[in-house]
């Protein structure tokens, strides 16, 4: 089994990284995971929090606001809805984003009330881990 596999973040603004990576730690929707080389197919949806890689020139963080991550044997594609690199998540970024997803809960019909607070608390959560 290969020792890397390849690794791309993109989101809606650009392509934020392409690189060879030993694992990829996700925050999937349905919880944290982990790609290595030779992972099983998988598609999942992201929910807001950081992904890390991890790779031959050390560890690098991201903060992703949601999308979908397909993992193959051969690598990780990351679609991110935003995402940024951790130096960029300032304060007043990340009140931004917190800003949005209290307006998604306000404005969210009833049948998604819950999601939406989960989005909520979720967001509120990343800024304390890369912040704080």
């Amino acid at each position: 089994m290969a020792d890397t596999m390849q690794f791309d973040l993109v989101s809606p603004e650009r392509k934020l990284t392409s690189v060879q990576a030993r694992e990829v730690r996700i925050p999937g929707a349905e919880g944290e995971l982990t790609a290595m080389p030779g992972h099983s197919a998988l598609i999942t949806t992201l929910r807001p929090g950081i992904l890390t890689v991890v790779g031959p020139a050390g560890t690098a963080e991201y903060a992703v606001t949601g999308g979908f991550a397909e993992i193959t044997p051969e690598g990780v594609t990351v679609l991110a809805e935003r995402g940024l690199p951790r130096a960029e998540l300032t304060p007043a970024v990340h009140a931004e984003m917190v800003a949005e997803a209290k307006k998604a809960v306000t404005e969210a019909h009833p049948s998604v009330v819950d999601a939406a607070a989960k989005v909520l608390a979720d967001m509120e959560a990343l800024g304390s881990h890369m912040l704080g």
